[in-house]
Formats: structure tokens, C-alpha cells, sequence
């Protein structure tokens, strides 16, 4: 293998392994943002369920709930 070859064999094999380190980086990225976006889910339903107690309390105590 002559100097030319070897040096276009080792820019192949550097672009490989750049290629796969970037895709293995995305998957990191893919699976951060999912738990990220579930953990979001999760407080927004927390807020959610804290905000409607808080206004069924609210509403006890002003004799404005309707199921009394």
C-alpha cells in the first residue's frame, strides 16, 4: 500500500468511526429528550391534579361546590 492509499484509508476509516460516534450521540440525545418530555408529562399532570384540588377547596369553602 503506498503513502496516498494508506492516507485515504485512514481518512475512510476516521470519517467511520465519526459517523458512529455521531449516531451513537443521537440516540443519547433521542433518549434524553424522551425522558425528558415524559418528566414533563408527569409534572404537568402533578400541577394539574394540585391546581383542581386546590379549587375543590376553594369551592368547599365558599359553599360554591355543587355535589354538596
Amino acid at each position: 500500500m503506498d503513502n496516498k492509499q494508506n492516507v485515504s484509508y485512514q481518512a475512510g476509516q476516521a470519517t467511520g468511526q465519526t459517523k458512529e460516534k455521531a449516531g451513537g450521540m443521537m440516540d443519547k440525545a433521542k433518549d434524553a429528550a424522551g425522558s425528558a418530555q415524559e418528566s414533563l408529562q408527569q409534572t404537568g399532570q402533578q400541577v394539574k391534579e394540585k391546581a383542581q384540588g386546590a379549587a375543590d377547596v376553594v369551592k368547599d369553602k365558599t359553599g360554591m361546590n355543587k355535589n354538596n
